[in-house]
């Protein structure tokens, strides 16, 4: 059996001759009932799951890759990874019978994966990818929404795992006005649990704060996020929503070199990963080289 390339160089493998087929996925859950994305041993997480599931379905050990490792307790709506699947096992993703009518190349695979995947975790959609493709290094952004309800009552039962409650009022304004001074290129090491060898050097693209009656949400987009990033954020403006810090404070925690204790994560229920953007085909080569280069703030 030929190795897989994932576990070399993780480079596409659609045009190396090497004898695998690189596919897209979109992919959603509820990441309540999971350890996160990552594998874990001993652990039930997403992509433990996922695995096993088109191991199962494809005769031979494969693997996803991720644009974005979610944590424990997060959920997905669109999550995108990549998998590299060898040429002899392709045949087991169509349907032994053919039918006249045209229908999209994989759509009889993600019918099987409905069965064969539990009820949180979803393929949405399946298809080849194109050269240079890369789940995690062709991304150009991630977008993530947290939600939270200020609600004297909490949240209603049908969305109480995908939305905080919070017991203080918030003032909107406030926590908008310190999200603008976090905008752009910065190393972020204060909001970022450690990584032996990561980056903490992002580009925050977005962080929109808004309120509709008891409902608050804040959409947050980056070209990429490291370790516990989006939810400590949050659980910084959250401070200054509640006052206890003045909007001008979060400024100051990016001069930070570490972790800060000043704050506590939000809670990781109420994240939601909703998409992620990449560039077209032509270019997904050339932003996967710009993505692995260390980045520096000057």
């Amino acid at each position: 059996m030929p190795t897989s390339p994932s576990s070399m160089s993780n480079e596409p493998a659609i045009d190396s001759g090497g004898g695998f087929v690189r596919l897209r996925l979109d992919i959603a859950y509820d990441g309540t009932e999971y350890a996160g994305w990552a594998p874990q041993v001993g652990l039930r997480t997403v992509a433990g799951v996922l695995d096993e599931a088109l191991s199962t379905v494809f005769r031979t050990p494969v693997q996803c890759r991720a644009a974005g490792r979610t944590d424990a307790g997060v959920h997905a709506t669109g999550q995108v990874v990549h998998l590299d699947v060898p040429d002899h096992a392709l045949r087991h993703a169509y349907p032994r019978t053919t039918r006249a009518e045209a229908a999209p190349e994989f759509l009889s695979l993600v019918r099987r994966l409905a069965r064969f995947l539990p009820a949180d975790v979803r393929v949405l959609d399946i298809n080849r990818a194109a050269a240079g493709f890369d789940a995690r290094f062709s991304a150009l952004r991630r977008h993530y929404v947290y939600r939270l309800s200020t609600a004297p009552y909490g949240v209603e039962p049908q969305e109480a795992r995908y939305v905080t409650t919070w017991p203080r009022p918030l003032d909107v304004d406030a926590m908008a006005t310190a999200s603008r001074d976090l905008l752009g290129l910065n190393d972020f090491a204060a909001f970022c649990r450690h990584r032996d060898g990561a980056t903490t050097i992002r580009d925050l693209q977005r962080l929109d704060w808004s309120r509709d009656g008891d409902r608050v949400n804040v959409h947050v987009s980056a070209d990429a996020f490291c370790w516990s990033m989006v939810r400590s954020l949050v659980g910084a403006l959250l401070a200054v929503g509640e006052h206890r810090r003045e909007p001008g404070w979060c400024a100051t925690l990016l001069t930070s070199t570490q972790r800060s204790s000043d704050f506590a994560a939000a809670p990781p229920h109420g994240l939601t990963l909703v998409g992620v953007d990449y560039p077209p085909d032509d270019e997904l080569e050339a932003r996967t080289r710009v993505t692995r280069e260390l980045r520096v703030v000057d």
